[in-house]
């Protein structure tokens, strides 16, 4: 194995998910623990970790909607330094600066790996799912799926990029937009504000309707140049032809379905919805929300071109979303305040941060 620098512990911080429950407001659903250092295996390197972001998605698994095997360090949003490289990976990334997404390795030989969907792969293992993953201070992770970060982009701005930039990339390609056609974003939470923002490059003339449930989110949605920004159930001054849902329950989904134009496309980003919510599919009126060729399309996951293109487009434009950094130790009150509400952009963990 070959490692850079010195000065290694034979323990590290890391929060851990040791069983699934629901969040309530005072709650402390992760543990602040002492874990042995990881050691990579066959064709893997091992990160310092530098800063993790915190996604929706945690919540999920969390509380039950995502399986996730416990114990678990969870984090899939991870920037940090290559320290040690087993054999199998190239040792040339040792001491590069990477990030790593929820994409922890596909087996690179079905037809979906093939033809460069290796996020509908049937061996498809998450980070901080079924890999541990960056709420901690090393992490290890194949030495395939591992991104080199643009010079120009500080750690807290890549490190949203790498769940909540890609696949709301992914979500813009699902959706078929062409310039010129209006675009709808229901939810404006880490995902969504970095969508605005990204389909303000690719789709310069389309406006953009956003659909919040915090007035705080609709405020920063005109702030970031939305045509129109307004509450779960209010009609927006053009339908749009096609809606992005980032939100964790059905209802809004329904609602969006009301508003979306003939012809037009709904994308859910979403790997859960929750539960108690699922019985309102049973109010769909197929006449009002459906009929007139609209569509429902699901996001599933991120391949590793996903975030390589965003971060490449991120980069080149200047790209930055709005995050608050919060130390290791305090990942529940961040996962508190995304489950309940009160939050803007997105949150940042900081362990070696630089």
């Amino acid at each position: 194995m070959t490692r850079a620098g010195s000065g290694y512990t034979e323990a590290m911080r890391a929060m851990v998910l040791e069983r699934t429950a629901e969040i309530e407001r005072g709650g402390e659903p992760l543990r602040l623990r002492e874990r042995p250092e990881p050691e990579p295996g066959e064709g893997e390197v091992r990160l310092r970790v530098h800063v993790c972001a915190v996604c929706h998605t945690e919540l999920d698994q969390i509380e039950g909607r995502v399986a996730t095997e416990v114990p678990r360090v969870l984090g899939h949003q991870v920037i940090g330094t290559v320290d040690a490289c087993a054999s199998g990976a190239d040792e040339r990334l040792v001491g590069q600066r990477v990030g790593v997404g929820w994409i922890g390795s596909a087996c690179g030989r079905c037809k979906w790996c093939r033809r460069g969907e290796e996020n509908l792969c049937p061996d498809f293992r998450a980070t901080g799912c079924h890999l541990d993953g960056g709420y901690a201070e090393y992490m290890t992770v194949s030495a395939r799926f591992v991104h080199p970060v643009p010079e120009p982009l500080s750690d807290a701005d890549a490190a949203p990029m790498l769940c909540a930039g890609a696949i709301g990339l992914r979500s813009l390609r699902l959706a078929g937009m062409k310039d010129g056609q209006i675009l709808g974003l229901t939810g404006f939470g880490a995902s969504n504000h970095l969508v605005l923002s990204l389909a303000r490059i690719l789709y310069p003339e389309s406006p953009v309707m956003v659909w919040a449930r915090d007035a705080g989110q609709r405020e920063q949605a005109l702030e970031l140049d939305a045509r129109w920004a307004g509450d779960t159930h209010e009609t927006p001054p053009e339908a749009p032809d096609a809606i992005i849902d980032t939100t964790p329950v059905w209802m809004p989904v329904l609602a969006a379905l009301d508003k979306l134009a003939p012809g037009g496309r709904l994308v859910i980003n979403a790997i859960a919805k929750e539960s108690a919510d699922r019985d309102r599919l049973a109010g769909l009126d197929y006449e009002r929300q459906l009929w007139r060729e609209k569509e429902i399309k699901s996001v599933a996951n991120v391949t590793r071109r996903d975030i390589a293109d965003y971060l490449r487009i991120a980069a080149d434009n200047a790209l930055a979303p709005q995050v608050r950094a919060l130390p290791l130790e305090k990942a529940n009150e961040a996962l508190r305040r995304i489950r309940f509400g009160g939050f803007r952009g997105a949150f940042l963990l900081e362990i070696d941060a630089n």
